[in-house]
């Protein structure tokens, strides 16, 4: 007669079967009394997979947060960089600005030629660089040299100064020079005796004729209108290079200052035409105002 139960573990308990069966089980030998009864038999369960003893899930779920924490760190730092950056770019404009006007009110500064009183050396429109530092540091301009200056008290013998801030904004760039800027070519300095004309139709200056075929207009004569004049010390003789068409210092002969222009007015040397391009060249001192150097003038002897 047989009997039908269900198969047993080494110990003699029935074998756990079906969905009541553990995934592992580990197998310990008991000692001492216990030991001669057979074998005990402990389940340990298996770690589940959602556990926090190193379970997939664990792991990756930290990693996860550490990537969630590391992105925002990274946005932070991207938005604290940007407004660094745009610190330092207003910090670069502002410093390009401060330099530009320091450079515009001592060192170069544009002017743009308003007339054709300086053809055919300078065209209507002509942008001319100045050199401010030309005579700067006991320097004087010289016989010959292209200059920019105030007519204020000279050509505009009446006219009032401006403002003290007026002033200060026009010497920065900041404000128009308006119409009382010249460019002029210098032809006498303080000391020179300035004749016009002798037999020859050349200007005189301390008794040397000036060759003035380099700069003068072609077909204009060195001046309609004759005079004897000494310039004054600390002053200069202006006249522009197209004499038909230029209001210069012999028109202002009767006039307070008698035409002169006192050289503290002088705010630079035209040194470079700039624009337009086709144009662009450097005003050099023409080589027949050398003829008179050491005749007078700021001193020297005559």
């Amino acid at each position: 007669m047989s009997t039908h139960e269900p198969p047993t573990d080494r110990d003699g308990s029935p074998a756990p079967t079906g969905a009541d069966s553990p995934p592992r089980s580990a197998a310990v030998s008991a000692s001492g009394a216990a030991g001669a009864l057979g074998t005990a038999t402990v389940a340990v369960p298996a770690p589940s997979p959602d556990s926090d003893a190193g379970g997939p899930a664990g792991p990756e779920g930290d990693r996860s947060a550490e990537g969630e924490a590391g992105a925002a760190a990274s946005a932070d730092d991207d938005h604290g960089g940007g407004r660094r950056w745009s610190r330092d770019l207003l910090w670069i404009a502002a410093v390009c600005v401060v330099v530009l006007l320091l450079v515009n009110a001592f060192v170069v500064r544009p002017f743009a030629v308003p007339s054709g009183s300086m053809e055919g050396t300078l065209q209507p429109g002509d942008r001319v660089l100045v050199n401010q530092l030309a005579y700067a540091f006991g320097g004087h301009p010289q016989r010959g040299d292209v200059v920019v200056f105030d007519g204020i008290g000279s050509f505009l013998p009446y006219q009032d100064e401006p403002s003290g801030l007026k002033r200060l904004l026009t010497g920065a760039g900041l404000a128009p020079a308006g119409d009382t800027v010249y460019v002029k070519r210098v032809i006498g300095i303080g000391g020179d005796r300035i004749t016009c004309c002798g037999t020859d139709g050349r200007l005189k200056v301390n008794g040397v004729p000036l060759d003035e075929s380099a700069y003068l207009l072609p077909g204009d004569a060195p001046s309609a209108v004759p005079f004897d004049i000494v310039v004054p010390d600390g002053k200069l003789w202006m006249m522009g290079d197209h004499r038909s068409a230029s209001r210069d210092s012999r028109d202002h002969l009767g006039e307070p200052g008698g035409g002169a222009v006192p050289e503290d007015k002088v705010i630079g040397r035209a040194d470079w035409v700039m624009f337009p391009l086709g144009r662009a060249a450097s005003l050099d001192r023409p080589a027949a105002f050398a003829a008179i150097e050491g005749t007078g003038g700021h001193g020297g002897q005559r």
